[in-house]
């Protein structure tokens, strides 16, 4: 058996949450295949992970005003590109925003950016690996140190 060579990417990402009527809303964006999940990215050279999840949340969703409040960790996963496997790290960052109004970015293949209560955005989030994300932001900003 060949020895297959693995690629390795990393990019970065947010959740993000907007308080609202005394609740707490997520943020998913819907991806060109219907899949959805959080606004994520490769991060540019030189790029540390923080600056580029708030670039791609601002390319991606239109959101500029953004707090963060706690790093989430990374994800990985593996998937074919072509005939290469690669190997991605994903960061992820918790952020807090007052603005309700989102704008996909079409040009990118984002055909939608929703608001959502958690238990319908966690039902709507297409990987368990992001929905394990999810639940670990809900948990931060669902405790007393974390509120107002």
């Amino acid at each position: 058996m060949g020895k297959q060579s693995t690629r390795r990417e990393t990019s970065a990402g947010g959740v993000v949450v907007r308080r609202a009527d005394g609740e707490i809303h997520y943020l998913l964006i819907r991806d060109g295949h219907g899949n959805w999940g959080f606004p994520k990215g490769h991060l540019d050279r030189g790029e540390a992970p923080l600056d580029a999840a708030r670039r791609e949340i601002a390319e991606e969703t239109g959101l500029h005003d953004l707090a963060l409040h706690a790093d989430l960790g990374v994800i990985d996963w593996h998937f074919r590109a072509g005939s290469a496997l690669v190997h991605k790290f994903c960061h992820f960052f918790l952020f807090e925003t007052p603005t309700p109004m989102v704008t996909p970015q079409l040009d990118e293949g984002i055909t939608e950016c929703r608001w959502f209560l958690l238990p319908a955005a966690i039902k709507s989030t297409t990987y368990e690996n992001s929905r394990a994300v999810l639940r670990r932001a809900a948990d931060l900003v669902g405790s007393p140190a974390r509120a107002g």
